[in-house]
């Protein structure tokens, strides 16, 4: 730098400016005269060619692949994929003797619910506690309810008495939910229903039963099928006045409810 300068003072015709802009132009460092920056950047067009010819040849290779396949292998492909479809459902002889779909829906197990010869009666429970078990007595209650009949649903979580019931009819076998009978005969669970729904031979056992007006909600209870109790307002308690002592309410259930007199009649 200092014989710059020195040089500068000594010649005293150089233009400082000029010089300065020569010094820092960095691209005369990095390009040689001979090249210039507009030689290193290539074409867009140069892109779209290399481009355009990749296409070309995947095109070319799926066209090869394809072409490979004869008529007779889409024939099996596709015959297998029939079968693979028809498998995932059960054949009606390995859902065992609850279901016969030429007997509309049920037969002769042995196990009646008297009383219910002109109902739907369907046992479940409300609580979530296994989620399979409520998402089955879910699946079924909708089921049926997209037929707008009406059900008689016994949820054995709201009423310890269901729970006997249901378990004085099996006896002592381990009893899943939900459980369906139709007509006073029972039908199975939840996957004999969702079957019957698939195979259109639900459509055919509810024929007969009178159909409720669509949005129907019972004004009483709300369809939830339960009222407090109006004995003891569901304290579970009531005052004898001659003893002078509380004592326990026979008209309700454990929860203080009672059955909707409208829809569980």
């Amino acid at each position: 730098m200092a014989e710059f300068e020195n040089n500068m003072e000594f010649t005293g015709k150089s233009k400082p400016s000029a010089v300065a802009s020569s010094f820092f132009n960095r691209s005369l460092t990095i390009h040689s005269s001979k090249s210039s920056p507009k030689d290193y950047v290539q074409s867009p067009s140069r892109f779209y060619n290399s481009f355009e010819s990749m296409k070309g040849k995947v095109k070319n290779l799926c066209n090869m692949f394809e072409s490979s396949k004869s008529h007779k292998a889409i024939i099996h492909e596709s015959q297998s994929q029939l079968l693979t479809q028809a498998s995932k459902f059960k054949s009606v002889k390995s859902m065992g003797p609850e279901y016969n779909r030429y007997a509309f829906g049920f037969t002769n197990t042995g196990i009646r619910l008297p009383g219910t010869e002109d109902r739907i009666v369907v046992y479940f429970t409300s609580l979530r506690g296994i989620r399979r078990t409520f998402e089955d007595c879910y699946a079924v209650r909708m089921i049926f309810r997209g037929f707008r009949v009406w059900i008689d649903e016994r949820d054995i979580s709201m009423d310890s008495a269901y729970k006997k019931e249901l378990q004085s009819l099996f006896g002592e076998r381990n009893v899943s939910l939900p459980q369906v009978f139709i007509r006073g005969n029972h039908v199975g669970g939840a996957e004999v229903i969702k079957q019957m729904f698939e195979t259109g031979d639900l459509a055919k056992v509810l024929e007969g039963f009178p159909r409720r007006q669509p949005g129907f909600v019972c004004e009483a209870c709300g369809d939830v099928r339960f009222v407090p109790c109006g004995n003891c307002s569901g304290s579970r308690k009531i005052f004898d006045e001659d003893e002078g002592v509380p004592k326990r309410c026979l008209e309700c259930n454990e929860n203080g409810l009672i059955r909707c007199p409208d829809c569980c009649s």
